[in-house]
């Protein structure tokens, strides 16, 4: 089972980076390029334990939809969303927030089984796992932008 850990330090308080992580409008935005919509669930402000949302998004090439559920949640230094429904046999994303000096440090440990036996485990070895990486990374990098400005606040204070 593929494991990508991504460790992000972010210069801003923990409880600011801790909500963007959890916000599904930030997510939209971080997520252009896919075209991620929420479609179900909760579809926009910040998610908390035990709901879902449903994405819609296009990754390569096709149209996917995907269901995660926050399945724990230890306000303000960790939250676990985990697949429901999907492309993947499974996926679980555990979000860490640990207080540094000068910002916080948040890493990412994503788990996640991939579909069609020997097929999904080439895939894994030849593109997913770096394709994976790239879009943990760029969406960590849009998080850090929003909460190292003031742009945090036109997300974090409508929800």
């Amino acid at each position: 089972m593929p494991k990508i850990v991504l460790k992000t330090f972010i210069n801003a308080n923990q409880q600011i980076v801790f909500d963007l992580s959890r916000s599904i409008d930030l997510h939209k935005i971080s997520t252009q390029n896919t075209k991620e919509t929420a479609i179900a669930g909760r579809t926009s402000g910040l998610l908390d334990l035990n709901e879902s949302v449903t994405w819609r998004a296009k990754h390569f090439g096709f149209y996917h939809q995907l269901t995660s559920k926050i399945t724990e949640l230890y306000h303000p230094h960790y939250f676990a969303d985990e697949m429901v429904s999907g492309i993947f046999k499974n996926f679980k994303h555990e979000h860490h927030f640990k207080d540094a000096t000068n910002g916080t440090l948040m890493t990412d440990i994503f788990t996640y089984c991939s579909p069609y036996g020997v097929l999904g485990r080439l895939a894994d070895q030849f593109f997913l796992k770096k394709y994976m990486f790239e879009f943990l990374s760029e969406r960590n990098q849009i998080i850090k932008e929003y909460a190292e400005s003031e742009r945090w606040k036109a997300i974090l204070e409508k929800s």
